[in-house]
C-alpha cells in the first residue's frame, strides 16, 4: 500500500497502466482557470510529463531512420525500447504540436496506427494517445505514426515509462523526439492532393523511371538471374479514383501487378473509370532490373492532366518478390497558385501490397488471408528480409521517378509564365493562309493544333492559340488569340465512325546495336474498338533498321562496359574481388568472342584481430515466466569489446523452457437438476436432485462435493386409526399373496374403501448416469359406494436411479 503515498500525477499515470490501481483512489485537484476540456486525461498527461522529470537512459523513443524532419502525410515506424536487462510494464505515447498545452483537439499532431493489438491499444480516456493492452514485463513496442498535413510545424513525440512503481518522464532526452516539417524540394508540387484544382487549360508531362535496384547498392540476397521491373501501369485521374494508397486494400488489378507483374487487369480497371481518367500511362518491362544508361535508356511515357484530372499514380513490380512494388499514389501536379508543377522528383522505396506473406525475394507463395493493408517496407520487418537492418535505419531507395512538364495548352490562369519554355514562341513556320488581321496588331505565329477534346468518334473540337505581342493603334481592335475547329478522335472520320481508334505512336526505342546495324521499334495501342464488333487490323508495332557507328568492324565482338568491382570476399585480411561484363553481340562470322568477360584480383582489408569480441559472463537465469506448468526463462550477457575489433556473432541472449509443478485442476460439476416429485402420495416422504461430475480433480485440485441431495417432503396427512392399521394388514397380505403366486399377472390389492390394481413395473431411468428418476403407478380397480373421495386415489412412487458419475 505504499503506492497510496505517491504524487496524484503519478497515480494518474498508474491508472493508465492498471485499471485496478484507479479504483483505490479518488482524484481531487485544485480548481483551474482553464476550460473544462483542459482538465481532460490528455491534458493531464502533458502536465504530468512537463512537471516531472527522471533522467534515465535505459529507455529510448525512436523513429525509424532517425529522421530530423517529417514529410507531411508520410508514415513512420515508432518504437519504444528498454536496454537489457531493463524492462517496463506500462507506457504512454502521445504526439503534439510543439508548445501545445493539450487543451484542444488541434494540439495533437498526426495519427498513430496499432501494429500488434495484443501489445498496444488506444487510451480509452485519451484517444490520441497509445498505451499497452495488458500490463506485463516487456522490452519494446512498435506503432506506426502518420505525420500531420503541411503547415503543422514542429511536432513532439513524447513517452512515459512505468517500471514497477516508478514513472519516468522526459521532455528533453531519450523519451522525447522532436521533428519539424520537411521543406519541399520543388515548391508545392509534392504536397498532398488539393481538394480542388484551380488551374486552367491542360498540361502535358513526361514521366521517366530510373531503376536503382542493383546488386551493388542492395547486395543482400540480390537475385542475380531473374531480377527485373515489370511493365509499368498508371494513369492521370481525378480525386474520385484511387489506383492504390498506403493504408488501403489492393484491388485485383493491383494484386496481379504486385504478385505476377501483369498490368492487364490493372489497365482494365483503369479504363472502366471513364471520365475519372484522362490518360493511361504504360511502360515496358525492364530485364535485367539495372543497366547503365549508356547501355539502356531509362523508360519514359507522356500523359496529360486537366483541372478535374490533375493527379498521377503508377506502380511497377520488383521481380522476383512476394508482392513488392514501387510507385506514386495520387501525386498532385496542380499548384496552389492555379498553375501546373514544373518538375517532381521522388526517390522510391518498396511497399508491400498485403496479399502475400513472403519475407524474401524468392519466398514461396504464401497468400495473406484476409488481405493486409498496403504499407511501406521497413528495415525491421523480418531478419530474413533483404532490407533488414537491426539498427532500424532507412531503406536505401530502389528507384527514382522524374515527372517533367513539357507543354501547356489552352488559356492559363496564372498568366506569369514559369520559364521561357512556357511562352508560346515563334517556332512554327509562317503560315501562308490569308487573314484580315489589322497591320496594327502584331501576333506570334499560331501554335500547333491541340489534341481533339473527344477521345472517341464523337465530334469534339481542337484549339490553337497565338499571343498578341503589340497593339500599335489602341483605337483599332485586335481579333481573337484563340482559334477552334471541329474534330474527332484519332482514327475516326466523318464518313466512317466504325474504324479503330488508335493511340499516337510512342517514341522509337534505342537501337539494338551500339555498333553497326541494328533494329528499333515503336508501339501504339487500340483506344477503342469498332462499334460493329469487328477486329482492328491496324498495326500496333513498327520495326525499322538503325545504324550506329558505320565504321565499326562487323566481325568484331561487342561487349558492355565493365561493371563495378564486387565487394571483397574477406571482411579482414587478404581476399578476392571480381567484376564482369557481358557479350552484347558475338562476331558476325560466327567465331568465338575472345574478349575477357571476367576479371579477378586480390584485395586487402584491415588486419584481422585474434580476439573478435569480449563478452561478460552470462547473467543468472530469470524466473520462469509462469507460476505453474510450462514456461520460458532467459539470460543475457553484454558485449564489452569495442566496435573497431570487428563484428561479433556471439549470441547475447538465450531462452530455454522451464517446468514448474503442474497447475492444480479443481473438480468441475454440472448444475443441479430440478427437485423430483415426492416419493409418497401422503404422509412424510422425500424428494431428490442430482448433478454430474464434468471434470475430475487433478494435481491437488479441490475435490468433488456431493452429487445427490435428498430432502423431506409432506404431501398430505394420511388417515389414522383402524383404517390405517387395516390398510397395513391388507398390504402385508397382498405382498404375501404376490410372493406365493410367483408371477401371477393379476391380483387384487385392497385399500380402505376401494380395491386397487397391482403396482406397475418401474419405468426406465430418465438418465443413463449422473442420477436419474424412476416411477411406478397403482390404479383403482373398484371403489365402494361408502368410501370417501379423499381415501381412494391412484398412487405413484418415485426413486433415484443410475446415480454413478458419467
Amino acid at each position: 500500500h505504499d503506492v497510496k503515498r505517491l504524487d496524484p500525477r503519478v497515480v494518474l499515470l498508474l491508472c493508465f497502466i492498471s485499471s485496478a490501481a484507479c479504483n483505490t483512489f479518488a482524484f481531487t485537484e485544485e480548481p483551474s482557470d482553464r476550460a473544462v476540456k483542459a482538465d481532460s486525461y490528455c491534458s493531464r498527461i502533458l502536465r504530468a510529463q512537463s512537471n516531472r522529470k527522471e533522467v534515465n537512459n535505459e529507455f529510448r523513443l525512436r523513429v525509424e531512420g532517425d529522421p530530423e524532419s517529417y514529410q507531411p502525410g508520410s508514415t513512420y515506424r515508432v518504437s519504444l525500447t528498454a536496454s537489457s536487462p531493463s524492462y517496463f510494464r506500462g507506457f504512454t505515447l502521445i504526439a503534439t504540436r510543439e508548445g501545445a498545452e493539450g487543451d484542444r483537439d488541434e494540439d495533437y499532431a498526426g495519427n498513430f496506427q496499432i501494429i500488434d493489438e495484443e501489445e498496444t491499444q488506444f487510451m480509452t480516456n485519451c484517444p490520441p494517445a497509445v498505451t499497452e493492452s495488458t500490463p506485463r514485463r516487456r522490452t519494446s513496442i512498435q506503432v506506426f505514426w502518420t505525420a500531420p498535413p503541411s503547415g503543422t510545424g514542429c511536432v513532439l513525440l513524447k513517452a512515459s515509462i512505468v517500471q514497477k512503481r516508478i514513472i519516468y518522464f522526459q521532455d528533453e532526452g531519450a523519451l522525447t523526439k522532436r521533428m519539424c516539417e520537411k521543406e519541399s524540394l520543388y515548391g508545392d508540387s509534392t504536397d498532398r492532393p488539393l481538394l480542388d484544382c484551380c488551374a486552367c487549360g491542360t498540361a502535358k508531362y513526361r514521366v521517366t523511371f530510373y531503376g536503382n535496384w542493383s546488386e551493388k547498392i542492395h547486395p543482400k540476397d540480390y537475385p542475380r538471374r531473374a531480377n527485373h521491373w515489370s511493365a509499368l501501369i498508371g494513369a492521370s485521374h481525378s480525386k474520385n479514383y484511387v489506383l492504390w494508397e498506403y493504408g488501403g486494400t489492393a484491388s485485383e488489378g493491383v494484386k496481379q501487378v504486385a504478385e505476377l507483374g501483369s498490368p492487364v487487369k490493372m489497365e482494365e480497371e483503369i479504363r472502366q473509370k471513364g471520365d475519372d481518367v484522362l490518360t493511361v500511362i504504360k511502360m515496358k518491362a525492364q530485364w535485367p532490373a539495372w543497366q547503365p544508361l549508356n547501355v539502356r535508356a531509362a523508360p519514359s511515357a507522356e500523359f496529360s492532366v486537366d483541372r478535374t484530372r490533375h493527379l498521377m499514380s503508377f506502380l511497377t513490380m520488383m521481380g522476383p518478390s512476394p508482392d513488392w512494388n514501387v510507385g506514386l499514389s495520387a501525386e498532385d501536379l496542380c499548384t496552389k497558385e492555379c498553375g501546373w508543377a514544373q518538375k517532381v522528383v521522388q526517390d522510391l522505396i518498396p511497399w508491400d501490397a498485403g496479399t502475400d506473406g513472403g519475407v524474401s525475394y524468392e519466398s514461396p507463395n504464401k497468400p495473406t488471408l484476409p488481405q493486409d493493408k498496403i504499407r511501406p517496407l521497413t528495415s525491421l520487418d523480418h531478419p530474413q528480409s533483404p532490407f533488414y537492418d537491426p539498427e532500424g535505419g532507412a531503406i536505401t531507395p530502389v528507384a527514382r521517378v522524374m515527372v517533367e512538364r513539357i507543354a501547356r495548352k489552352g488559356e492559363q490562369c496564372n498568366i506569369v509564365p514559369d520559364n521561357v519554355d512556357d511562352i508560346v514562341a515563334d517556332i512554327a513556320q509562317e503560315e501562308k493562309e490569308e487573314d484580315d488581321t489589322p497591320e496594327t496588331c502584331i501576333y506570334s505565329n499560331w501554335s500547333p493544333w491541340s489534341a481533339c477534346s473527344s477521345a472517341t468518334c464523337e465530334k469534339g473540337k481542337r484549339m490553337r492559340q497565338r499571343m498578341l505581342k503589340a497593339q500599335l493603334d489602341l483605337s483599332v481592335p485586335c481579333p481573337h488569340t484563340q482559334d477552334f475547329e471541329p474534330c474527332m478522335g484519332p482514327g475516326c472520320s466523318d464518313e466512317d465512325a466504325s474504324t479503330c481508334m488508335m493511340s499516337e505512336w510512342i517514341t522509337w526505342s534505342p537501337c539494338s546495336a551500339s555498333c553497326g546495324t541494328g533494329t528499333r521499334s515503336r508501339e501504339r495501342y487500340v483506344k477503342q474498338f469498332p462499334d460493329d464488333g469487328s477486329v482492328c487490323t491496324l498495326p500496333t508495332e513498327e520495326t525499322e533498321n538503325c545504324v550506329v557507328n558505320e565504321d565499326c568492324l562487323p566481325s568484331s565482338c561487342l561487349v558492355t562496359e565493365w561493371a563495378e568491382w564486387d565487394v571483397c570476399s574477406a571482411t579482414c585480411g587478404l581476399g578476392m574481388k571480381r567484376r564482369e561484363r557481358m557479350v552484347k553481340m558475338p562476331p558476325a562470322d560466327g567465331s568465338i568472342c575472345g574478349a575477357e568477360v571476367l576479371e579477378v584480383e586480390k584485395c586487402m582489408m584491415p588486419e584481422c584481430h585474434t580476439i573478435p569480441c569480449l563478452l561478460t559472463p552470462w547473467s543468472e537465469w530469470s524466473d520462469c515466466s509462469v507460476t505453474c506448468g510450462k514456461g520460458l526463462r532467459t539470460r543475457q550477457r553484454i558485449l564489452k569489446s569495442p566496435a573497431e575489433l570487428g563484428e561479433c556473432t556471439e549470441e547475447l541472449e538465450q531462452v530455454e523452457k522451464c517446468m514448474l509443478p503442474e497447475c492444480p485442476i479443481d473438480c468441475s460439476l454440472s448444475e443441479w437438476t430440478e427437485w423430483s416429485e415426492c416419493n409418497k402420495s401422503c404422509g412424510k416422504g422425500h424428494t431428490i436432485r442430482t448433478r454430474i461430475v464434468k471434470l475430475e480433480p487433478q494435481f491437488g485440485g479441490d475435490p468433488c462435493s456431493q452429487t445427490v441431495q435428498r430432502k423431506k417432503c409432506k404431501v398430505r396427512r394420511c388417515t389414522r386409526g383402524q383404517g390405517n392399521s387395516e390398510e397395513k394388514r391388507r398390504r402385508k397380505e397382498q405382498r404375501e399373496k404376490q410372493r406365493g403366486k410367483q408371477g401371477r399377472a393379476e391380483g387384487a390389492t385392497e385399500h380402505p374403501g376401494c380395491r386397487m390394481r397391482p403396482w406397475s413395473s418401474w419405468t426406465e431411468c430418465t438418465k443413463l448416469c449422473g442420477g436419474g428418476i424412476q416411477e411406478r403407478l397403482m390404479s383403482i380397480k373398484q371403489k365402494f359406494k361408502t368410501v370417501q373421495l379423499s381415501s381412494c386415489k391412484d398412487r405413484k412412487e418415485i426413486r433415484a436411479c443410475n446415480v454413478h458419475p458419467c
